[in-house]
């Protein structure tokens, strides 16, 4: 894929994964834009990435319509590229686990990510293309002892990617899981 001149949003790019991919796609020629939840680490990355910002925790389910279209707004009403990347996690051992810790995990994770992509695919689907990668981990693909939240939360974005790639792929919008 030629990302020259692509628009590209990317959850969680303050840090690790989602920050070295704004960097490699903005020296490909990308137009990026990253989310993260401290403005402080937003600024401190778009200084290595060129990217453009906005302060967006996807985690905060009440204000992700509003923030969506701020995000398609600052990318000139077009998303060729939606990478969901932010996400948290802990280890729990199962008699220690409680449902605030499920919600923590599972409104990055898996709800957030659901309604930013909901917000998004309606831009893909009038243009009739589109690509949605969603960062998974090897947790996705097997549990482990202290993983039940963390682990089960990537279970559900592999099961939401495959049901994805079933409804999007008509509109000529591909959907990956990376792990």
């Amino acid at each position: 894929m030629d990302i020259n001149g692509k628009n590209i949003l990317i959850t969680g790019g303050s840090l690790g994964i989602g920050k070295e991919t704004a960097k490699f796609l903005s020296d490909k020629g990308a137009n990026v834009l990253i989310t993260g939840r401290s403005e402080e680490r937003l600024n401190n990355s778009i200084a290595y990435t060129r990217a453009k910002k906005i302060v967006f925790d996807i985690g905060n389910l009440k204000n992700i319509q509003e923030k969506a279209k701020e995000c398609i707004q600052i990318l000139d009403g077009r998303v060729d590229v939606l990478v969901n990347n932010a996400g948290t996690g802990f280890r729990r051992n199962i008699d220690e686990l409680n449902a605030n810790d499920f919600l923590e995990v599972y409104n990055t994770n898996v709800f957030g990510l659901s309604l930013l992509t909901k917000e998004i695919i309606p831009i893909m689907k009038e243009k009739q293309a589109g690509t949605i990668i969603n960062i998974g981990s090897t947790a996705s693909l097997k549990g482990y002892k202290g993983g039940s939240i963390y682990s089960s939360s990537k279970f559900a974005v592999r099961a939401l990617t495959q049901c994805w790639q079933a409804e999007l792929r008509p509109f000529n919008i591909r959907v990956i899981q990376i792990n």
